[in-house]
């Protein structure tokens, strides 16, 4: 496949919900009130799977596998925000992206991302056999 130019944008308006402060899970946990890395890295996705939506045969979507992103810069509530992908290279069935994202003063965020594109029926399938008792694994030492 060749996709050189391959690439597309998703942005948002940082809300409460897009913080860091939303993210605890107790009351102990505190972070705080700018947008949250998760959401940054969420983004991120978002643009990459919106790149590769041509890329796509009916009942297939496109699945985040890999991610390695730094959050460089930290953005407050009400701020534009805007992630954009970039196609960088095929690896088999999976699609390597740079991305990037920005606020309006500029750069918050860069790295890599990996989507794979994969049957949604089989993907929804294994994950539910996922449900039910985990094992655990021993082995001696």
């Amino acid at each position: 496949m060749d996709h050189q130019n391959m690439s597309a944008e998703a942005e948002l308006v940082v809300a409460r919900r897009d913080t860091a402060s939303e993210i605890g899970l107790t009351s102990e946990d505190s972070f705080p009130e700018v947008f949250a890395t998760s959401r940054m890295i969420a983004l991120m996705e978002v643009a990459a799977a919106r790149a590769m939506r041509p890329l796509l045969a009916a009942g297939q979507q496109s699945v985040g596998v890999g991610i390695d992103v730094k959050h460089c810069a930290a953005t407050p509530v009400g701020s534009r925000v805007r992630a954009v992908a970039r196609w960088t290279r095929d690896e088999g069935r999976l699609v390597h992206f740079s991305v990037q994202a920005f606020d309006e003063a500029g750069l918050i965020g860069e790295g890599a991302h990996t989507r794979a594109i994969v049957d949604t029926a089989r993907l929804l399938s294994g994950a539910g056999k996922r449900r039910g008792t985990p094992t655990i694994s021993t082995s001696s030492n």
